[in-house]
């Protein structure tokens, strides 16, 4: 167990330090600029799905690929990034990409502080604007809530449960007034301290194999419903 959480961490930290050595750009716009670039249309009849997020969107190709190998998903996740860094390459990211729909989580990032701190209004806010985007540009959204954390690893004793709580109320009431899906992965994956259990993580913020397994079906029924 200790060499799993080691082996997460260390993966966290060079993709999360790697960015920090790249300041001059900030939202990382250079990590799939050449797949962008390179992306060919979507196949006549395809739906298209990006996936915006952080290190919990981006390691689910990492760790449970065979859920991205035979669908039209494109994964655009970045560990360690915060909302306002995704608002400000969701253009890049996804608008460009002309998918059918968008798949967004993100937020947990924010309450660890990681680019400085932030209200749960200012994280919200974020969430929305990339929605609004999206609608904007005819692409279909899908919000996600964010998945439950007892304790931050790298950045420990901050109390996140409360405000993960508070935040996705925020999101899921936003998503209901606006006719936008929400994925409730929070309380089909919460334990009793209100965090993550070890069942489906091995550091308490990154689902494992397993955690990837309970959120992938959870996420289906909403593209089905989107699509």
């Amino acid at each position: 167990m200790k060499s799993t959480i080691s082996l997460y961490f260390i993966i966290f930290s060079i993709l999360f330090m790697g960015g920090k050595a790249q300041a001059q750009d900030w939202p990382n716009l250079n990590k799939y600029q050449n797949e962008n670039t390179n992306l060919k249309p979507a196949e006549a009849g395809q739906k298209r799905i990006v996936f915006m997020g952080d290190s919990i969107t981006e390691f689910w190709s990492v760790i449970d690929g065979e859920y991205f190998a035979t669908k039209p998903y494109i994964n655009r996740g970045i560990s360690g990034q915060t909302t306002p860094q995704m608002l400000v390459r969701f253009r890049a990211d996804v608008i460009t990409l002309k998918p059918t729909a968008v798949v967004i989580l993100a937020g947990i990032n924010d309450i660890a502080g990681n680019t400085g701190p932030s209200t749960l209004d200012m994280i919200a806010n974020n969430i929305f604007s990339m929605a609004e985007l999206a609608k904007a540009n005819h692409i279909k959204v899908i919000l996600c809530s964010v998945l439950p954390a007892f304790d931050f690893f790298w950045k420990p004793n901050q109390n996140p449960a409360e405000k993960v709580i508070a935040l996705n109320e925020m999101i899921k009431n936003y998503a209901v007034a606006n006719n936008i899906i929400f994925v409730d992965y929070h309380s089909a994956m919460v334990d009793g301290r209100k965090g993550l259990p070890i069942s489906y993580s091995n550091d308490g913020v990154h689902p494992n194999k397993t955690g990837y397994e309970v959120m992938a079906p959870i996420l289906e029924k909403a593209i089905a419903i989107v699509l």
